[in-house]
Parts: structure tokens; C-alpha cells; sequence
């Protein structure tokens, strides 16, 4: 069973997040480079980052539809 992920952790540079070990930097048993955290990379905002990419995309308009046709500004 996998550990839970954090979403906020208190000092997440302490720690490699690549998998459900979350070794201490000084003691990576998996010896690869050590991953960061989402938070570190995307900020404190991530977890709502995240949701915004698997929002829905705005329905496509019925063909002929005023709002497919650009506006035109008098020159």
C-alpha cells in the first residue's frame, strides 16, 4: 500500500518525493537524483494547478453560431 502523498509539507526540499520511500536526502536508498515536490517546482498553488488541466473543455458552438465569427473593429 502507498503512502499517502503531502500536500503541503513543511520543508519538502528535505526530501525526495520520486517514490512512496520519501527518503531523506542524505539516505536515498533508491540512489537516483533526488525528485522534488510539486510545490517546489509549480508553488503552493499546484494541487489547483493540477485540476485546472483535466477541467472540461468549453463545449464547441453550433455551426453558424454568432460567437464563432471574430469581431470586427472599424479601422
Amino acid at each position: 500500500m502507498a503512502k499517502k502523498f503531502p500536500l503541503h509539507p513543511a520543508n519538502p526540499e528535505r526530501i525526495c518525493w520520486g517514490c512512496d520511500q520519501f527518503c531523506a536526502i542524505t539516505a536515498m536508498a533508491c540512489a537516483n537524483e533526488r525528485s522534488p515536490h510539486p510545490s517546489e517546482l509549480f508553488g503552493d498553488d499546484w494541487l489547483a494547478w493540477g485540476e485546472r488541466q483535466f477541467a472540461p473543455a468549453k463545449p464547441p458552438t453550433a455551426p453558424g453560431d454568432p460567437t464563432d465569427y471574430p469581431t470586427r473593429h472599424p479601422a
